[in-house]
């Protein structure tokens, strides 16, 4: 049976109770920019030296960097791996992997590893930087720590958290620059058990988070991130559009997203475009709620805080850049000599499905790196317990905004034997550029359809 919208949102305001999370105290905030550098990640490296301590990040392009090529130039491309991880000596290493990728390793005797120098790129404009030291006496989470108050803006809401709750926060509210990404000729593609590449989309992209536009009149103090997508192939999909925004706080403004099918010609409101439902366009291998390894509402699950540890994961991944289809489409996992792999110390939240609550996961376990939130891995188990799907973040720092960027994500599903490359940059019209974000008018769900109407 479907609930009304606006009934739905008054049974969230019920649900939520009005209960908040306090900002931590002055004197704890005077560790960022100490022992803690000004966005909350520990400054100093690890004790070993292979966590390098942190010194500014990239905000210089390299050279042969092109600004209108829509391509990053790979900073480390002179770089050898350290060494290699394999089925065959990945106890030596089990304390800094995933339960997924250790699963990956076991039933791929060919999938391998390799560990590269670790680089803390990210980097931060000094507004971002300012606004998030005054988070973190400023910002609270409210309705049981699932929405964000209205009042905190500008920079990461928690540098310092306390809860696997403001962790995800963190994580949904990343920085990705003051303005849009555009995105052209990106694919999606799924890799089926015979291990052809099925391309599932090719779209246009454009992502904004007002929550960073402080200077913009024209934006909901309450909207967090705006997404749509206008799809070109294949030829069953070409002139569809899909799109959704999130707020702060999601039962005062739930999840808003739209639909627009050529074939109906109208636009359409889609409020199953969230938690568990299969992503299409990655042929079912993910989920909405697993989208950028999260994203949408906190309500079903109990995200707890496990702590902090030194684990390996995707960084720095500028070279996934330069591998076309015939490269890294292997059958039942990507090419490993596309990956970079470095160790980072990460949050660790383990997300727990609360009782009478409805999902096909009943636990996820996710590691976000310290430094960005951007870059980092999600592992999931289904209903019986049995791991179900392992996604991979591939991130790198947009050393021309400068910020954090994760444009590309792989979904493995150990169930159906399958895995899916969302969001490929790799071939040659496919491009990605930050720009100043569209004016309001032009972003409304009719505008964004009717552009791509065929």
């Amino acid at each position: 049976m479907n609930i009304p919208r606006v009934i739905a949102a008054g049974v969230l305001s019920v649900a939520f109770a009005a209960s908040a999370v306090a900002a931590v105290s002055p004197e704890e905030a005077k560790k960022l920019g100490g022992e803690l550098t000004l966005f909350g990640s520990i400054k100093a490296g690890n004790a070993d030296g292979s966590i390098p301590a942190y010194t500014g990040g990239l905000a210089t392009p390299p050279a042969g960097y092109d600004p209108n090529s829509g391509k990053y130039v790979d900073p480390f491309a002179s770089e050898k791996p350290l060494y290699r991880i394999t089925a065959q000596n990945m106890d030596k290493y089990a304390d800094k992997l995933s339960e997924g990728v250790k699963h990956l390793l076991q039933i791929n005797p060919d999938y391998y590893i390799d560990v590269w120098p670790t680089h803390r790129t990210a980097a931060y404009p000094q507004n971002v930087l300012e606004a998030t030291v005054r988070n973190a006496t400023t910002c609270k989470t409210i309705r049981d720590q699932l929405g964000v108050d209205k009042g905190c803006r500008g920079g990461l809401p928690f540098p310092i958290p306390k809860t696997g709750y403001e962790v995800m926060w963190n994580k949904v509210l990343a920085y990705n620059g003051p303005g849009a990404w555009k995105t052209y000729g990106t694919r999606s593609y799924i890799i089926p058990t015979n291990g052809v590449p099925v391309l599932t989309s090719i779209m246009e992209n454009y992502t904004e988070k007002p929550y960073y536009q402080v200077d913009r009149s024209d934006r909901s103090d309450n909207m967090l991130v705006r997404l749509s997508s206008k799809t070109s192939a294949p030829a069953r999909k070409a002139g569809e559009a899909t799109g959704y925004a999130d707020f702060l706080d999601p039962a005062e403004s739930p999840r808003k997203a739209w639909s627009y099918a050529p074939g109906q010609r109208r636009i359409k409101m889609a409020p199953e475009f969230s938690y568990d439902t299969p992503v299409s366009t990655i042929g079912g291998a993910a989920s909405y709620d697993e989208l950028f390894l999260f994203t949408g509402l906190m309500d079903r699950f109990d995200f707890k805080l496990v702590g902090k540890k030194e684990m390996y994961i995707p960084y720095n991944n500028y070279k996934l850049q330069l591998c076309k289809l015939n490269q890294w489409a292997m059958p039942k996992h990507m090419n490993p000599d596309c990956e970079r792999w470095e160790l980072h110390r990460v949050w660790v939240v383990e997300a727990t499905l609360k009782p009478g609550m409805r999902h096909v996961n009943s636990k996820r376990m996710y590691y976000f790196q310290e430094d960005d939130y951007t870059g980092g891995l999600m592992d999931s188990w289904d209903q019986a317990g049995k791991l179900y799907r392992t996604g991979l973040a591939y991130a790198y720092t947009a050393y021309n905004v400068p910020t954090p960027y994760g444009p590309a994500f792989t979904f493995y599903d150990f169930n159906k034997g399958i895995y899916a490359r969302q969001v490929d940059l790799s071939e040659p019209d496919s491009k990605a550029f930050h720009v100043a974000a569209d004016p309001e008018r032009s972003l409304n769900p009719e505008a964004v359809a009717g552009a791509g109407i065929r």
